[in-house]
């Protein structure tokens, strides 16, 4: 058997073990959460989305899933509704920043605040092997702008608890820094965003304004980007480094008001953003996010995930 084999073989085993745990309750001691815990997750009326919801509905979490289009955020929830799930919905546009006000507000006004936030609206344009970044402004403005708004305006909702406040982000190995195959070949700038104790806002945003320029004026090729589905592995690199930023920035808050921040990868699912073409089901895509917004006791933060395991950025 080669290596590949290997690694493929590997990989279902501990999918197999992820979903035998998936069946195992989580102890009365361990319950952190309550009805009255308030997760929210955008871009829930469909795919990793909608099967997060599902899930931590099912652990009783009362969930607000979002969605772009109102109507089909409704339709969504019917479903879920019907199978006696504690599930609400609400229009959203993380590309609008009046959009996330709106909801803001009216989260405070219904809510109170919230515990859980799962960043997982995202865009991705390229197929098999194709690799256009035709679509680069909004692949960025979306998965990475608009998980940067979404904090930003959901962080003063967080309630004061002694669990802590829950950030999970949906990210993607193809943005990591060291990937063997998709790797930032740009030696200098991957050191920077490696530096994790001197990272800044500045720098992530500096990263992904020089990728959006090099593909205005057409030398992105040359820049040592990531050569598979370019723009989304960008988008979700900088996800990635903004996640360890804001794990630092955060790691100061006193006891009682914490915040855990981490992101995860789902894996090639089987959804609408692979074009359907992914190898896992939305079952096990969904199952590390809601284990970081459940894990009991949890002091891990600034850290990224697959299948419930950290691995390195």
């Amino acid at each position: 058997m080669g290596n590949k084999e290997k690694s493929k073989d590997r990989k279902e085993k501990r999918l197999q073990e992820i979903s035998l745990l998936r069946t195992i309750p989580y102890s009365d001691h361990q319950r952190w959460w309550s009805k009255e815990t308030i997760a929210v997750v955008t871009g829930g009326n469909r795919g990793i989305g909608f099967e997060i919801s599902r899930q931590l509905a099912d652990h009783g979490v009362t969930v607000i899933l979002t969605s772009r289009d109102a109507s089909v955020g409704v339709e969504s929830i019917k479903v879920l509704q019907e199978g006696g799930l504690d599930v609400s919905c609400h229009q959203l546009d993380v590309l609008d920043s009046s959009s996330i006000t709106q909801f803001s507000e009216w989260l405070k006004e219904n809510y109170g605040g919230i515990d859980i936030l799962v960043n997982n609206a995202g865009v991705n344009f390229n197929f098999g092997s194709n690799n256009s970044v035709e679509n680069a402004q909004v692949v960025i403005d979306t998965n990475y702008y608009g998980t940067k708004r979404m904090i930003e305006a959901m962080i003063p909702l967080m309630k004061a608890t002694d669990a802590g406040g829950r950030i999970v982000n949906v990210s993607s190995r193809l943005g990591r820094l060291n990937g063997k195959r998709n790797r930032l070949e740009n030696d200098e700038l991957r050191e920077q965003l490696s530096d994790v104790e001197n990272i800044t806002e500045e720098l992530i945003d500096g990263v992904v304004t020089t990728f959006l320029q090099q593909v205005e004026d057409g030398t992105w090729k040359s820049g040592g980007w990531p050569r598979t589905f370019t723009d989304y592995s960008v988008s979700k690199m900088a996800v990635n480094a903004y996640t360890r930023f804001m794990a630092r920035k955060l790691s100061d808050r006193p006891e009682g008001e914490k915040i855990f921040i981490n992101c995860y990868c789902p894996g090639w699912v089987k959804t609408a953003l692979t074009g359907y073409c992914g190898s896992i089901t939305v079952e096990d895509g969904a199952d590390t996010g809601v284990w970081l917004s459940l894990i009991p006791e949890q002091a891990i933060t600034g850290k990224f995930f697959a299948e419930r395991r950290d691995i390195n950025f």
